[in-house]
């Protein structure tokens, strides 16, 4: 009898280890995704390369400003949408215009701990001639990243005035998802 117990133990510890050795990798945890960036997670500024500046002393055509976002957090995440991007004027008839999106698809960006991605604003600058009421002259940027509630605030470097169409279906002036 003794040995009837011996062998089924044994049997089963050769099933047990057999079967340990047979889990196939697709059934082992999956790595967890990263999750979305948070306004903590990120600094933000506008871009200030030579190729990367708004043309503000033209005035026939649209011209378009980036504003990046850099990972500074020490883990990965992920950012997809539109940034909330409200301007600030410096005339009292400016006022706050919260800038209108446009209709492209935002692709989904991964940032590893320092990666940086951008997104563009197309701006329609106008002559300092124009009317006051018909300019916007841009102060600051209220830049939210997607999904967030909490703002960066940018300082407006390029000077310029735009043509002002706040209340516009479709404005001239408007901004592009994250990665475009």
């Amino acid at each position: 009898m003794k040995s009837k117990l011996t062998a089924v133990a044994l049997a089963a510890v050769v099933v047990a280890g057999t079967a340990a050795t047979t889990i196939p990798a697709s059934a082992a945890p999956a790595k967890a995704e990263p999750t979305r960036c948070h306004t903590a997670d990120l600094k933000a500024g506008f871009a200030m390369g030579d190729d990367a500046k708004p043309e503000m002393k033209q005035t026939k055509k649209q011209t378009q400003a980036y504003i990046w976002f850099t990972n500074k957090s020490k883990r990965t995440c992920t950012l997809s949408g539109f940034a909330g991007v409200d301007m600030i004027g410096t005339q009292k008839t400016d006022g706050t215009w919260s800038l209108a999106r446009s209709s492209k698809r935002p692709p989904k960006m991964t940032l590893n701990q320092g990666d940086t991605v951008d997104f563009s604003i197309k701006l329609l600058p106008v002559a300092k001639s124009t009317p006051q009421k018909e300019k916007f002259v841009p102060a600051k940027f209220l830049v939210t990243p997607p999904n967030e509630k909490e703002h960066f605030t940018l300082k407006w470097p390029f000077g310029g005035q735009l043509l002002k169409q706040d209340g516009a279906t479709h404005p001239a002036t408007y901004l592009n998802p994250i990665g475009l």
